[in-house]
């Protein structure tokens, strides 16, 4: 995956939340302890931090980097990126899509041999390109319902996910229905909700 992905998921966000009113983000995003104004700042920060982490030449094998992190509240997500309330719905849209291009651009920008780690696996541009892909698509759905409005990504952008970071996923004929039962948030014919979830970061070729 590439930069391209990351700019075309949070691209659909702007485009199916753009008219959320500037209260309603207020409650809780789905089944998450988070508002759904949390979760979409989560979002933005994950695709700061995934940039982070494959931005310097020599990228930390063993950690984050050492960016600070806070909770704005007992419950509230750790992050290092936050929005202004009083910014509204443009000032939250504006700054998920200024973190997508920070990852856009420097996944496109950094050489496919650079590694960079993440508690999922060392990875590649490629990986965490594909890990800002998941972080939006999953967490919009979070919020979807509860604002009232529809989100089903595109099929080939749920598969390009679901063949980097989820390989041994059931064959199912939606791959938006099938990358939700990987993270846990659906289920699928003969397949239970996964109680517990995680992706593979590092490369196809590096795996055992």
């Amino acid at each position: 995956m590439n930069g391209a992905d990351v700019l075309r998921a949070v691209a659909l966000v702007r485009e199916a939340f753009g008219d959320v009113p500037d209260d309603g983000w207020d409650r809780p995003a789905g089944t998450l302890s988070w508002t759904c104004w949390e979760t979409v700042e989560h979002m933005a920060d994950d695709l700061f931090a995934y940039a982070g982490q494959i931005a310097p030449g020599d990228p930390p094998q063993e950690g984050y980097l050492p960016f600070v992190w806070q909770s704005m509240r007992d419950g509230g997500p750790s992050s290092t990126i936050f929005v202004e309330r009083s910014a509204g719905t443009p000032g939250l849209l504006r700054s998920l899509e200024a973190c997508g291009a920070m990852l856009a651009g420097v996944v496109d920008a950094a050489p496919p041999t650079r590694r960079g780690w993440h508690t999922y696996g060392i990875s590649d541009p490629a990986g965490f390109a594909a890990m800002g892909v998941i972080e939006v698509l999953v967490h919009a759905w979070d919020v979807a319902d509860t604002v009232g409005r529809s989100w089903k990504p595109p099929a080939d952008l749920c598969r390009a996910v679901l063949d980097r970071l989820f390989v041994d996923v059931p064959d199912h004929a939606d791959p938006w229905e099938a990358l939700l039962w990987a993270t846990g948030r659906g289920e699928l014919p003969g397949h239970p909700a996964l109680a517990s979830w995680r992706w593979d970061g590092r490369p196809l070729a590096e795996r055992g």
